[in-house]
């Protein structure tokens, strides 16, 4: 299918189409997958999208078709979808209620996990890197929304230690997948970004390209700027470089405990791929939200 790559599936259903990583179809009890823009109720420039965040131009019965569609994909219509306000933070919830409990308002934060069956978390993204996680052993899972703030803040590795506390979970008994987001080759940020980066992770010059080492340390690239502006008294755009913001993540799983064998990463970029995937990047806020989501099937407490 188009949107196939090695170690991924596409599964298609009445016209929409989710993508699956074999690490976690692998996992009887686990019900997962990443969105994409195909097929759905809603409409975007002229054309059929399935987007899934209630945004400022789609109605939201449209979007509750939406997500009704991605939930008959999986084929978990009988589970609850719980998602986030999120804004990107280090913030972690963990749900404990069961399914059809009134657990009031959408909690804020960007990450969410639960050792309970039935339902299925889920996390937006439009660009931001959208990780599931799942612990083997003691059976929860979790889905975080990680951009460059939360990756910063190392959300990723803070839900892992969430889960440690509410479930046991240990590092080595995790599988977490990756889902398509903005790719290296498109995420252009500025010095501020690049020098956060480096102050907080000795390996962040692996997760850049461009001119890293100079602006990381803040060095200005020509002292005397006003004596070459173009035209005279134009002041020059600043250097940019690029960000793995997958890279920076799995990293910091790696370094938490998580097996390396055992971390799935899409190499779709959402901004190149606008056949399949929506980019607030290339499309601004006009654009839709793609989901990543996980949870655990209802009757699979029986070992």
């Amino acid at each position: 299918m188009r949107a196939a790559e090695r170690g991924w599936k596409a599964r298609r259903s009445k016209g929409v189409e989710i993508l699956q990583a074999q690490v976690l179809e692998k996992i009887s009890w686990v019900v997962h997958g990443f969105s994409t823009r195909i097929g759905g109720e809603s409409r975007l420039a002229g054309k059929s999208a399935l987007n899934l965040g209630f945004t400022d131009w789609d109605s939201r019965a449209a979007v509750a078709a939406n997500r009704q569609l991605l939930l008959g994909a999986l084929g978990a219509t009988k589970m609850s979808l719980m998602s986030l306000r999120q804004i990107h933070s280090d913030v972690a919830h963990i749900i404990a209620a069961p399914p059809g409990s009134d657990i009031g308002e959408s909690p804020c934060g960007d990450a969410i996990a639960t050792a309970q069956p039935g339902l299925l978390l889920a996390v937006q993204a439009a660009d931001c890197v959208p990780i599931l996680l799942a612990d083997t052993a003691q059976r929860a899972v979790a889905a975080v929304h990680a951009g460059w703030r939360g990756t910063l803040a190392r959300i990723v590795t803070k839900t892992l230690g969430r889960m440690r506390q509410e479930f046991g979970t240990r590092p080595e008994d995790v599988v977490a997948a990756f889902g398509p987001a903005i790719g290296r080759c498109c995420y252009e940020v500025g010095p501020e970004v690049a020098q956060a980066f480096a102050a907080q992770f000795a390996s962040a010059k692996d997760w850049f390209d461009g001119p890293f080492a100079r602006l990381s340390e803040g060095e200005e690239p020509n002292p005397l700027p006003w004596l070459t502006m173009m035209p005279p008294g134009h002041q020059p755009d600043p250097e940019r470089v690029n960000l793995d913001l997958r890279a920076a993540n799995r990293w910091q799983l790696i370094e938490a405990g998580v097996l390396a064998k055992r971390i799935a990463v899409s190499a779709l970029c959402t901004k190149c791929r606008a056949d399949l995937f929506f980019s607030y990047r290339r499309e601004g806020p006009g654009t839709g939200r793609l989901m990543g989501v996980i949870g655990i099937r209802a009757a699979s407490r029986s070992r």
